[in-house]
């Protein structure tokens, strides 16, 4: 391997709403302190994304103190065609520090002629660089979310002299069908776990080390078949 496929980039806005699933049972959101892995690997999907390749991430920093605000939200009812009255709470001014690396999707073997990690790395690159290929979002459709690259561990952060800050027993991320290994989990997956934050620093463990799983429902990965349902490109085929 030519390069160290490793990235990092910085993502901020005004708002942000990882939502905690405990809080959406009565149609209300309050947001989890942090981003989820989830959350981050849906940023990072949103800046560069194929098939073939499967996002990890490896750790994030928090830039800025952590700040809730609540707002009145008229959301639609969920059985009938009129507003409702619910609180959202959101994060306030954040930024994150954000280092992740792609590794290839071994249930995507049709797409084996795609794994040129020096191809998919300059353009994750400059996708980071021109802020992200699609629109970025921190949660929430409404967070509008802006990324540029940055050097992980540059600048000042908040809680850089904080030794430790634990969070308690927060929502993880999914395994969904066409990313699982494992045969064990036949579906989609949620995982959970503990997060600790040191010195302003989350390191995520993986979905698959997670310590509880639960699978949502059962499912099977859609197979991308050459000429029926998708078409190479003569780059691929190459």
């Amino acid at each position: 391997m030519e390069y160290e496929n490793k990235l990092t980039f910085q993502v901020y806005g005004a708002r942000a709403l990882f939502s905690d699933p405990v809080s959406r049972v009565g149609g209300e959101k309050f947001s989890y302190m942090f981003p989820t892995y989830q959350a981050l690997k849906g940023i990072t999907e949103s800046i560069y994304w194929k098939p073939s390749i499967v996002w990890r991430i490896i750790r994030v920093r928090v830039m800025n103190k952590i700040q809730m605000e609540s707002s009145g939200i008229r959301p639609i009812r969920y059985n009938a065609n009129t507003n409702d009255l619910s609180y959202y709470t959101y994060l306030k001014d954040v930024c994150y520090h954000v280092e992740v690396q792609f590794e290839w999707n071994k249930n995507r073997p049709e797409l084996k002629n795609d794994w040129n990690e020096d191809k998919h790395f300059q353009i994750a690159k400059r996708s980071i660089e021109k802020g992200g290929r699609r629109d970025v979002f921190l949660g929430t459709r409404e967070c509008q979310a802006y990324v540029e690259p940055c050097i992980f561990d540059e600048g000042s952060g908040h809680y850089d002299e904080e030794k430790e800050l634990t969070f308690g027993y927060s929502f993880h991320s999914f395994i969904y069908p066409d990313e699982q290994e494992n045969d064990g989990y036949q579906g989609l997956t949620a995982c959970f776990w503990r997060p600790v934050m040191k010195k302003g620093v989350i390191e995520f463990i993986q979905p698959e080390e997670t310590e509880l799983k639960r699978n949502i429902y059962k499912s099977t990965k859609k197979d991308f078949i050459p000429n029926e349902n998708f078409t190479f490109t003569k780059e691929v085929i190459e």
